[in-house]
């Protein structure tokens, strides 16, 4: 057996480590820091017209809802992804949620989707089937614009069925006894 000099296999190890760990160490350099993204909301809040104290006052609104939601992660400066699809916060003053990132986009609820706003004006849009647990309050509206006789499903807190809507269709319903929903 030959022996490799101390010095050697003490350098080669240190050269692999440093191999194996520069993936791990590039990709969390190249990646935005929580203080970076809030800046880039608040220039998106800015840049749709929003003064400071209101694009704080989103910022708290986004926040609410990613409190009640842990596998929430906000993705503009009043948009979520969550899991089955997207939610959009009304930014203050705003009539109807809009994506601040994209105003120009329409505001409709795409072939397929069902689309939820809640009593604070919350827009949940799902386009993933699943079950999914449901953080919204108060009366507001759906639209289940998905394929003709697709059942979508609202829950109450211990899992049993409270009502559901056949596709397609449109509609009112308080939504503070909903917990989960199940689209399709």
């Amino acid at each position: 057996m030959k022996r490799v000099p101390f010095r050697r296999s003490a350098g080669l190890m240190v050269a692999a480590v440093a191999l194996m760990a520069a993936p791990a160490l590039s990709a969390h350099a190249s990646t935005p820091t929580a203080r970076t993204e809030q800046q880039t909301y608040s220039e998106q809040a800015r840049a749709a017209g929003l003064s400071d104290e209101q694009a704080g006052e989103l910022q708290r609104r986004v926040d609410a809802v990613l409190a009640r939601d842990p596998q929430a992660r906000q993705t503009s400066a009043n948009t979520l992804a969550i899991p089955g699809g997207t939610a959009t916060v009304p930014a203050p003053g705003q009539p109807e949620a809009r994506d601040l990132a994209a105003p120009d986009a329409p505001r409709a609820c795409n072939e397929g989707h069902l689309c939820i706003t809640d009593g604070r004006g919350v827009n949940y849009d799902y386009y993933r089937c699943g079950y999914y647990d449901f953080n919204g309050i108060g009366d507001g509206t759906f639209n289940n614009n998905q394929t003709p006789g697709t059942r979508a499903r609202f829950y109450n807190s211990d899992g049993s069925e409270r009502w559901s809507h056949v596709a397609k269709g449109s509609g009112t319903a308080s939504w503070t006894p909903v917990y989960h929903i199940r689209p399709c």
